[in-house]
């Protein structure tokens, strides 16, 4: 049976860590900054955790990353 592939879009947007669990870049932070307020801004700094239906979808794009 050949490999299965990985989307490259998710291996891109996501990382799985030691644990099992899908890290994620927080939202909204592309583009158009001056609008939004400086709580919004501080809060979305980093990464987080994605729930556990979002993860096991992502988990399915990336089968060799587990």
């Amino acid at each position: 049976m050949p490999k299965m592939k990985t989307k490259s879009s998710a291996k891109k947007r996501f990382k799985v860590t030691s644990t099992g669990k899908v890290m994620a870049a927080q939202a909204g932070k592309q583009h158009g900054m001056i609008k939004r307020s400086n709580k919004f801004l501080r809060n979305a700094r980093g990464t987080s955790e994605l729930s556990a239906p979002d993860s096991k979808i992502v988990k399915s794009y990336m089968p060799y990353d587990r």
